[in-house]
C-alpha cells in the first residue's frame, strides 16, 4: 500500500509528466507500488526518460511504498482460503492436493499429443464453474502461440459438464501471439482486463515455442533467458495480484547427458524450473491414457495418476 508522502499517482513522482505516466500506465506500470519494485532501465524504456531521472522515480516510489509482514499463521489461514480448479479427474485433483492452485504457476510438460492443451481445455472449462462445483467463478485469459486453440473442443468439453457452450466461450478472451513480443505485451497489459472481466485463469500455450524459435543457438541463450525471467515473473505478479491461477504448457527435448532412465527434459532451464509452482510431466499411454507425475511441488509428495482423454474431457 502507498504512504501518504504527497505520492499517490503516477504522475507525483519526480520525473514522471502526464504523457510519461500514460506510457507506463498502457504497458501496465498503472501504480506506485509497480514502479516502485520496477528496475530504472526498465521504467526508462517504456516513459521515455532518461535513466537518471527513472532512478529518481522508483526511488520516490519506494519511499511512498509500505512493505507488509505477515506471521506463518496467518499465511496459513491465507493458504486455507485459496482456490483450486478441478482438473476434471478425481486422481489427478488428488495429486494436486485439491486442483490448479490460484495465486501460482502450474507448468506441465510433455512430447506432442501427451494432453497438456486438453488440460488446459478442462481449466478453461472448470474455473467458470462456481467455487463449491470445483471452480473460481471466473473467465479466462488464452494466450496461444502456436495456434492450438480449439473452441469447438471447448464446446465439447462445456456440453459434457452441463455448462452452456456459447457463455464458456463468452468467458474466454483470447490472444494469438506470433511473437514473443507479443507473448510479453499480452501479459504485460493483461491488468485492464483481469480487474473489468474477473479473469481468474491465465494459460499460456506454449510458453516456450516462440522463444525456442526466435533465439537460436548458444550465442542468444543469455538473451533469450533474460527475457524469459522477466516475462514468468509478470505471470507470478498476476497471480499474486489478483489471486488468479496461470496453467502454462511447455516443449521438451531428449537430454544426451541422461544414459538411463528417461532422457525427457523440460525447456526454458532453471528459469522455467524455478518459476513454476508446480510441475507436471505430461506422458502418452495406450489408447486415451496420458500418466501424469507430479514433479515438483512445495507441499505435495511426488506421485503419478492415469488420466484418459475422451470426447468428453479430461476423465478418471
Amino acid at each position: 500500500m502507498a504512504k501518504d508522502k504527497g505520492i499517490k499517482e503516477l504522475e507525483d513522482l519526480p520525473g514522471i509528466g502526464p504523457t510519461s505516466a500514460e506510457k507506463l500506465k498502457a504497458a501496465g506500470y498503472d501504480d506506485i507500488e509497480k514502479i516502485a519494485t520496477a528496475s530504472p532501465h526498465e521504467v526508462s524504456d517504456i516513459s521515455g526518460i532518461s535513466v537518471d531521472a527513472a532512478k529518481k522515480a522508483v526511488d520516490a516510489a519506494k519511499q511512498a511504498t509500505t512493505l507488509e509482514f505477515s506471521t506463518g499463521n496467518q499465511i496459513l489461514e491465507k493458504r486455507i482460503l485459496l482456490g483450486k480448479i478441478s482438473a476434471g479427474a478425481k486422481g489427478l485433483n488428488e495429486l494436486l492436493g485439491g486442483g490448479v492452485e490460484a495465486n501460482a504457476i502450474t507448468e506441465a510438460y510433455g512430447k506432442f499429443a501427451s494432453g497438456k492443451t486438453q488440460l488446459g481445455f478442462q481449466l478453461c472449462v472448470n474455473v467458470q464453474r462456481p467455487v463449491n462445483e470445483g471452480g473460481l467463478d471466473g473467465k479466462v485469459l488464452f494466450i496461444d502461440t502456436e495456434g492450438t486453440f480449439r473452441p469447438d473442443r471447448l464446446e465439447q468439453v462445456a456440453k459434457a459438464g452441463g455448462m452452456d457452450p456459447k457463455q464458456v466461450l463468452e468467458n474466454i478472451f483470447v490472444v494469438r501471439a506470433t511473437s514473443t513480443d507479443q507473448q510479453i505485451l499480452a501479459i504485460e497489459r493483461a491488468d485492464k482486463l483481469i480487474r473489468e472481466s474477473n479473469i481468474k485463469l491465465v494459460v499460456v500455450d506454449s510458453l516456450m515455442a516462440l522463444f525456442r524459435s526466435e533465439f537460436l543457438g548458444r550465442g542468444a541463450l543469455g538473451e533469450r533467458q533474460q527475457k524469459l525471467n522477466s516475462h514468468i515473473h509478470k505471470l507470478q505478479k498476476l497471480a499474486d495480484t489478483y489471486d488468479l491461477a496461470i496453467y502454462m504448457t511447455n516443449q521438451v527435448m531428449d537430454n544426451p547427458g541422461i544414459l538411463f532412465g528417461d532422457p525427457t527434459t523440460p525447456v526454458g532451464g532453471n528459469v522455467v524450473a524455478h518459476a513454476a509452482t508446480t510441475r507436471l510431466y505430461m506422458r502418452k499411454s495406450k489408447e486415451e491414457k496420458r500418466i501424469v507425475r507430479l514433479v515438483d511441488s512445495p507441499n505435495m509428495p511426488e506421485g503419478e495418476a492415469v488420466i484418459k482423454i475422451t470426447s468428453e474431457g479430461i476423465k478418471d
